[in-house]
């Protein structure tokens, strides 16, 4: 997928574009800005306004180490929009290189959720949620859909289906808006410090977000899979039963091997 001429135009960049991995994919490089096909503009005509001047925040705010959290800034485009034809721009983070190590994950992700909790205390886009199949993935996994019964192995779909009976209504914390899509989407800039990329917005419990980023890494191979014998019973545990759903439904294709083999813990305490 390649940003049109008008696209680039809009966010004054030059069709020189590269490729960039990472994220739901298809993201380039044009001159200093990340664009980012697929984005919907009533989520991120209200959300963008709240992370740029959070990112001017954490950038500048007094008593700043240079290892402290930064966001990468979303870039409006040249008529003021936030999104283009579906391509929304952050600033390019130059010299950066991808942070895999979940116990850094994890703390980035806290020190985040903590920040998105302070500055943003309702969900804005309530009154039109985001659609899509994540989105549709995502209230699936909290049993505010039914699991898809069309297009899915026997096998894809019998494990959904024990996840989904061992849901029970532990409090896994308060709603926020937090980043459902963290692991792989934490820079580190030249100085340490770490640059959240791509923010995926849910209004979920943090634990959740978690639980997904733990269950990210160990699938794809960052994490000692023994970290996932933490995340079997209790509000933990709930977190990453909902966690797996969500990802199982929403991936094309399925790995199940990885996911059977990442969730093993837990679905030796689930099925009978």
């Amino acid at each position: 997928m390649r940003p049109t001429e008008h696209v680039l135009d809009m966010f004054a960049v030059p069709g020189d574009i590269e490729p960039l991995t990472g994220g739901q994919g298809g993201s380039v490089r044009a001159g200093d800005l990340v664009l980012s096909p697929g984005r919907g503009p009533r989520v991120q005509d209200l959300l963008s306004p709240v992370l740029a001047r959070l990112a001017v925040d954490l950038d500048t705010r007094p008593g700043r180490d240079h290892r402290d959290l930064r966001i990468a800034m979303p870039v409006p485009a040249r008529d003021g929009s936030w999104v283009v034809d579906g391509w929304a721009a952050s600033r390019f983070e130059p010299g950066t290189r991808q942070l895999t190590d979940l116990a850094a994950t994890r703390a980035v992700g806290a020190v985040l959720h903590a920040e998105l909790a302070r500055v943003v205390t309702s969900w804005p886009p309530a009154q039109e949620p985001p659609v899509g199949r994540w989105a549709e993935a995502e209230r699936v996994a909290f049993g505010e859909r039914p699991l898809p019964d069309d297009g899915l192995d026997p096998e894809v779909q019998g494990l959904l289906a024990h996840l989904a009976a061992a849901r029970d209504d532990t409090d896994l914390g308060p709603a926020q808006l937090v980043h459902g899509d963290l692991a792989g989407n934490i820079l580190l800039d030249p100085r340490g410090a770490p640059v959240v990329v791509d923010l995926a917005p849910y209004w979920r419990p943090a634990l959740w977000a978690e639980a997904t980023a733990v269950l990210d890494c160990v699938v794809g191979g960052h994490a000692d899979p023994l970290v996932m014998h933490a995340w079997v019973t209790g509000p933990h545990g709930q977190a990453m039963l909902r966690a797996a759903i969500f990802r199982v439904v929403s991936d094309r294709p399925v790995d199940l091997p990885a996911y059977e083999a990442a969730l093993a813990p837990l679905l030796a305490r689930i099925r009978p």
